[in-house]
């Protein structure tokens, strides 16, 4: 487990990003997720299934992180319309990654001329 405090280092040294919440929908809604999330201090942002007591969770549900997560959403959805990234011709994840930061270069300057 990882204390609020403590960071996660590896093997070189460097301070590992670690995640504060994870927003999923409805399907990953379980007791055994909430508990494995919390256990790693990362807040589940997974709102209950409607048959189900709302008020026994560990874990209030927070609406407005889970509203951001349409913004991830978006940004996938708009991914997969990018052939070349979507069907992922490029096979190294060097070429891969520069297929993505052209897409995001596409996009901007598409969003910059209007």
């Amino acid at each position: 487990m990882v204390g609020a405090d403590e960071q996660l280092i590896d093997e070189v040294g460097e301070p590992i990003a670690w995640p504060v919440a994870l927003a999923g929908d409805k399907g990953y809604r379980a007791d055994w997720i909430d508990e494995y999330l919390l256990d790693l201090d990362i807040k589940p942002v997974i709102p209950s299934k409607s048959n189900e007591d709302r008020d026994a969770r560990p874990i209030e549900f927070d609406e407005h992180a889970y509203r951001d997560r349409n913004i991830i959403e978006r940004l996938i959805g708009w991914l997969k319309e990018c052939r070349r990234v979507f069907s992922r011709f490029e096979k190294t994840a060097k070429n891969f990654g520069g297929m993505i930061r052209m897409a995001f270069i596409q996009r901007y300057l598409r969003l910059a001329v209007k």
